[in-house]
């Protein structure tokens, strides 16, 4: 029988699942890296930096801002996106309770 994701699952463990779907297209990465070196861009000067076109640039701002990494201000006809840096600690703690058994040994996997 299968369950809800809502109740089988932390909410802890679903939202790294939201982030890790942001983070695992390599555009997504670039864009979130163009806004740590800028602070703050619009969505043309993102366009300007990537071989993509704006459309493509917009669908995966718009991944990233579903997923709280991102934020985005609108600034009349343009939108202003800027990393959200409370996401991304709390994505790292979560992270970091992930792994926070992990042995240290790489041999330790199957001996």
């Amino acid at each position: 029988m299968a369950f809800p994701k809502s109740t089988a699952f932390s909410e802890e463990d679903q939202r790294l699942a939201v982030i890790a779907d942001a983070l695992a297209h390599p555009a997504r990465i670039a864009i979130l890296r163009i806004l740590a070196k800028r602070g703050t861009c619009i969505c043309g000067e993102i366009v300007e930096e990537l071989p993509l076109a704006q459309s493509t640039v917009s669908q995966h701002l718009k991944a990233l801002k579903e997923a709280g990494l991102i934020q985005g201000e609108i600034d009349g006809p343009r939108t202003c996106y800027c990393l959200d840096p409370r996401s991304f600690h709390a994505a790292l703690a979560d992270l970091n309770k992930l792994t926070a058994g992990m042995k240290k040994d790489a041999d330790a996997c199957c001996a």
